[in-house]
């Protein structure tokens, strides 16, 4: 199976939820950023086959992609775009065991204007912008 595409949510202001949470987390929790890119590796290289405890899904094509360090479980949401590309559309660190339905919401409005304007709601970038920084 070929490596999905990992493509992180723009804003039309141009920021970058997933990117701007992950560079607080590598600041203040460098095991739990590590944790999180982790994650975020293997479901680049297993997409639709990556299952619990990894990935779950959630609801309207809503999926959370889970990684934890210590005590402190973190999750960011995403969804499949066409057969190998995966989205990442919001992020959230929890404590409780379950994923405040606002988030999801968010995640929905996020999937909504990424199928509407893919162009202007993809980064460029990638994750080893993030790494290296």
């Amino acid at each position: 199976m070929p490596q999905a595409l990992v493509i992180f949510y723009k804003e039309r202001d141009g920021r970058v939820p997933v990117l701007e949470w992950l560079q607080q987390l590598k600041k203040s929790d460098p095991k739990g950023f590590a944790n999180c890119v982790a994650r975020i590796k293997q479901l680049q290289e297993n997409g639709y086959e990556l299952r619990r405890p990894a990935s779950d899904y959630l609801r309207d094509g809503i999926r959370e992609l889970r990684a934890n360090h210590r005590n402190v479980q973190y999750r960011m949401l995403y969804f499949f775009q066409g057969e190998n590309i995966v989205i990442i559309v919001n992020s959230l660190i929890k404590k409780s065991s379950e994923v405040p339905e606002r988030d999801i919401e968010k995640a929905i409005e996020g999937k909504e204007n990424f199928e509407s304007d893919p162009i202007n709601h993809s980064y460029s970038g990638g994750l080893e912008d993030e790494e290296n920084n």
